[in-house]
């Protein structure tokens, strides 16, 4: 065999392939975490040698969202913060409370690197709706309790979803229906919901009420809607009417069901309480929740004697 012959052979072994990088990115996450040391230096070179690799641009993505991050405290007199409670609650010497949150800052240029990545990955394979969720949640990340880039973004999937009909796919299912859409969709609507700022609850109101455009009756977004005039609005007359349109078609409906005995306890309407916990009784998830609600009716029903 010549030199050139064994020159080639030599340079072909020590090719590196796509899944040789793969394996050696999560031999090193696994290690020191996705944001890491020695992580940037193989993701340069897996760039450079596949530069439309989906899992060199999920890897890029994930290094660089989480070097954008630095952990900070804030203290707080509020009781929660983001949708979270103080890792440290404390009062001082008036009673006033202060509590200790955990928070973290963003560098934008690096939050920029990290969006860049996933844009390319979503240019390369537009279909793959996790990457579109990706893009969502760390919008709703980086903007903390004024959510409005990721509000726009989401819209502007749905608004797609419904006018173009594209054939989502998503790693681990079958297929993405509709049923699976709203669920997933319904995930942001949770995301804006449990950070608890009047900005959040606006966009999770704008979200649900744009999803009920194209889903009428979907229990999911009527009993978001019943829960944005309970919990934001507190308008207990609004929420039941929207919990009870969930109910006349759906009357095993757990969030319904609970936010209406909830909201009836709120407002003291023993009378309306009464007129919801026989459904818990009966739909009740554990037996701990119907014998709950068995022991409540009686408890009322003595009160009122």
């Amino acid at each position: 065999m010549t030199i050139l012959a064994l020159a080639l052979m030599a340079g072909a072994s020590a090719q590196t392939t796509k899944e040789d990088f793969q394996r050696r990115y999560q031999n090193l996450v696994d290690r020191v975490g996705a944001g890491g040391i020695g992580v940037e230096p193989l993701l340069i070179k897996w760039e450079a040698a596949f530069p439309e690799d989906l899992n060199m641009l999920e890897a890029k993505f994930s290094y660089y969202l989480q070097k954008s991050v630095t952990p900070t405290i804030i203290i707080l007199s509020q009781d929660r913060y983001l949708g979270r409670e103080p890792v440290v609650p404390l009062k001082d010497s008036t009673g006033r409370s202060v509590n200790y949150f955990e928070d973290y800052q963003y560098s934008d240029s690096l939050f920029a690197l990290a969006g860049s990545a996933l844009d390319k990955a979503i240019s390369i394979a537009p279909s793959r709706f996790d990457y579109r969720l990706a893009k969502t949640n760390s919008y709703i990340g980086y903007e903390k309790e004024s959510p409005d880039m990721a509000l726009q973004y989401i819209l502007g999937i749905v608004a797609y979803n419904y006018s173009s009909k594209p054939e989502w796919t998503y790693p681990g299912m079958e297929k993405v229906d509709n049923e699976v859409f709203c669920a997933l969709i319904q995930d942001c609507c949770y995301s804006f919901f449990r950070i608890g700022s009047p900005f959040s609850q606006e966009a999770f109101r704008q979200l649900s009420e744009e999803m009920l455009r194209y889903n009428k009756d979907n229990p999911l977004f009527l009993d978001n809607m019943g829960s944005y005039w309970l919990v934001a609005k507190r308008d207990s007359k609004k929420a039941l009417k929207y919990y009870n349109k969930v109910l006349k078609k759906h009357p095993d409906d757990l969030t319904a069901i609970r936010n209406c005995i909830l909201l009836a306890r709120n407002d003291k309407n023993i009378k309306l309480e009464k007129k919801y916990l026989p459904m818990l009784v009966k739909y009740g998830e554990t037996e701990n929740d119907r014998n709950s609600a068995k022991a409540r009716l009686t408890a009322l029903s003595l009160m009122e004697k």
